[in-house]
């Protein structure tokens, strides 16, 4: 088995932005309650003319030039979305056929917001197996879309946004390695009741307004950090590491509060972890991505850090990548 290493991030947001002073007139909220309960300010909204494959394509694009990769030299594309352009084909394959690249194999997953974690182990295995050696990882979400703007409980979480990765055979350990985890029983907590072979769409499911994302927060709060706390010791505990060897960690950008509670189950500060909720709330699987680009960008990872990622969603799922950074 080799060496895999992410060699470049990209990211996409669009340019339009729902502040909470907007909802103030669509739902019976406040900017005060909001930023309260979730650390919220705004987020971003995916324009009408754009889809998932679309943000993910620009968020590839970014990603391959900070990696200075051609299109041409990557022999997969994963995406991991629960908002694709469609049921089929892939999103990942609309990505492939948007970025001209032929011959590959693009596929989706689907673990919610845990799913850009999910795709960096697949695609670590696929290159340390020796069958390929560049891969793209990319997560793209447009979850506005699945959005009931008269759940006001929901409305104030969601924003729209893609991120992506370029990872590739290296000499030396890049993503470490991963933590991956499912329970199919917590299933109704989190999710969209129709569309899908169960409950196909109807006048009935479209009147009750079931193709729109469902939670329960209560629920789901105490669960959420109970796994990343989870995820992130049994890691540490396979590598026989301490959390202070942990430069930085990118949490899922769920809730503020909840992030804080993984801080504290943790036993780290809160300073430990990058945050940017405030700017794009939950853009589910897109999260994680976007956070990684940013902090890269502006310089709070240096090369030799260690980096470890973190999430859980819908599912449920839940997981961490170890990552030491060699850019």
């Amino acid at each position: 088995m080799g060496d895999v290493t992410i060699a470049g991030t990209g990211s996409f947001l669009p340019s339009f932005v729902l502040n909470n002073s907007d909802f103030e007139m669509m739902v019976d909220t406040s900017d005060e309650w909001i930023v309260t309960r979730t650390g919220i300010k705004e987020r971003r909204i995916c324009p009408k003319n754009m889809a998932s494959s679309d943000m993910g394509v620009e968020a590839a694009k970014s990603a391959l030039k900070d990696s200075e990769v051609s299109p041409e030299n990557i022999d997969f594309i994963i995406c991991a979305t629960v908002s694709p352009d469609k049921f089929f084909p892939s999103t990942a394959c609309l990505i492939q056929a948007k970025l001209g690249i032929k011959d590959i194999p693009a596929f989706d997953i689907s673990a919610a917001c845990s799913g850009f974690i999910f795709g960096l182990e697949i695609a670590r295995n696929l290159i340390a197996g020796g069958g390929y050696k560049t891969g793209l990882v990319i997560a793209s979400e447009c979850m506005s879309r699945l959005t009931d703007y008269t759940d006001r409980s929901i409305c104030v979480l969601l924003g729209d946004g893609a991120g992506a990765a370029v990872v590739k055979a290296s000499e030396t350990p890049g993503i470490m390695g991963s933590y991956i985890s499912s329970d199919g029983s917590y299933g109704d907590i989190l999710n969209a009741p129709a569309g899908g072979s169960a409950r196909p769409a109807s006048f009935d499911t479209v009147e009750k307004r079931l193709h729109f994302m469902k939670m329960e927060g209560a629920a789901l709060f105490k669960i959420a950090i109970e796994t990343m706390c989870e995820a992130i010791n049994k890691l540490l505990k396979r590598f026989n590491m301490k959390k202070e060897d942990i430069s930085l960690i990118i949490p899922h950008q769920a809730n503020l509060r909840i992030i804080n509670g993984v801080a504290k189950g943790l036993g780290l500060p809160p300073e430990k972890f990058y945050v940017n909720i405030e700017k794009y709330g939950n853009m589910s699987a897109a999260c994680i991505p976007v956070a990684l680009d940013e902090a890269a960008k502006k310089g709070l990872i240096k090369k030799g850090d260690i980096i470890a990622t973190v999430a859980f969603g819908g599912g449920l799922t839940w997981g961490a990548n170890l990552i030491k950074w060699t850019k």
